[in-house]
């Protein structure tokens, strides 16, 4: 049987750090090469899981100007699927073009973050551009039920839910390594505002005897470096490769992240399926987290430096945690969203074959 063909609106780049180019590369790279042909772009070099997964095809563009080539593909291109469409001038001319009738193709859009926009980096024409296009798909999948509910509330589009994976063999438990002499909690993620790295700092305030590491980078970091300069306890890593930061996950013994706003963040599950027990709010409902078993859920930071307390006294509570934190994981491992978004893209492409034979 014909490999089903499939053209992912996302670049191959091994170094791009950007969550959805690296949801869209961990999704490829284990789908079924027999039943499933795949065309990604590239700018800069490929990640090598692509370059080695048969059946699959990198396009090379420019540094620039890449509209009309990635137009190209999308209006031209021998494919049935169009998967991860991002919010992009060629996305948003191929979807006019849709409109006018140039419909040859399923479009499949992902939504990854609650659709009242709260992140400063989204701008008004940002926002325009995300409804234009992602928002218009023929089909859309959010990555938990708070993302769904979102959508329906803000835009009343109905999605299906299929979750943020991790890799569960890439980010392991450290069984071997020697115990930190005072507790190590853990934050990564942007230096944005609505992250609340400010609270991490707070919170290494609080608690002198234990040690603070935070991974990232962001429109606050010069703010948080000088505050932390007055505080021994607190280390500002800055931006770290993938194997820098799956280091800092084995070394680490709580994580801490106290973002009052997101969708399904994929550093909660990489935290735990490194077996740290996650501490983070309850305002957006993380599944990957189960309060009292995997970690805490927190409604305010009084409550988060309770919980903080409890586990930085007990070993025993951080190692129970771990453990049911890692096996939670194993429900989002890729592997597992692979195989459901594979079984999608096959029913997908049956139900469009028999629409274009019935018209």
């Amino acid at each position: 049987m014909k490999p089903l063909a499939i053209l992912v609106d996302s670049f191959a780049d091994e170094g791009l750090t950007n969550a959805q180019m690296i949801n869209a590369r961990e999704i490829v790279s284990r789908l079924d090469p027999d039943r499933f042909s795949v065309t990604m772009f590239m700018v800069e070099s490929p990640d090598l899981q692509l370059t080695k997964r048969p059946n699959t095809r990198l396009i090379q563009l420019p540094r620039r100007l890449q509209t009309i080539p990635l137009l190209s593909q999308f209006v031209f291109g021998r494919h049935e699927i169009l998967f991860y469409l991002k919010a992009s001038p060629a996305s948003w001319w191929y979807m006019k073009l849709r409109r006018l009738g140039q419909k040859r193709c399923v479009t499949v859009g992902t939504v990854e973050s609650q659709t009242d926009w709260r992140d400063e980096t989204i701008t008004a024409p940002t926002i325009r551009l995300l409804e234009d296009t992602v928002l218009r798909c023929d089909y859309l999948f959010s990555n938990s039920e708070l993302v769904k509910r979102s959508l329906a509330a803000n835009y009343a589009r109905e999605s299906e839910v299929v979750a943020t994976g991790v890799d569960t063999d890439f980010f392991t438990p450290d069984e071997d390594g020697p115990a930190n002499r005072r507790p190590r909690i853990l934050f990564v993620g942007a230096l944005r505002r609505f992250k609340a790295p400010h609270a991490i700092l707070d919170a290494a305030q609080r608690f002198p005897d234990a040690d603070f590491v935070m991974v990232g980078d962001g429109p606050m970091a010069q703010e948080l470096h000088t505050r932390a300069n007055g505080l021994p306890n607190v280390i500002m890593r800055g931006t770290l490769g993938r194997a820098e930061i799956r280091q800092e996950y084995r070394s680490a013994d709580i994580f801490l992240f106290l973002s009052r706003w997101e969708g399904s963040p994929r550093v909660l599950m990489e935290a735990a399926a490194s077996g740290l027990p996650v501490i983070a709010r309850k305002d957006y409902e993380p599944e990957s987290v189960i309060d009292g078993k995997t970690g805490f859920l927190v409604a305010d930071d009084e409550e988060a430096n309770d919980r903080l307390a409890r586990l930085t006294a007990s070993a025993d509570l951080r190692r129970a945690f771990g453990q049911s934190a890692r096996l939670h994981m194993n429900r989002f491992s890729w592997d597992v969203v692979t195989r459901q978004w594979e079984a999608i893209f096959c029913n997908l492409a049956s139900e469009s074959r028999r629409k274009k034979a019935r018209s």
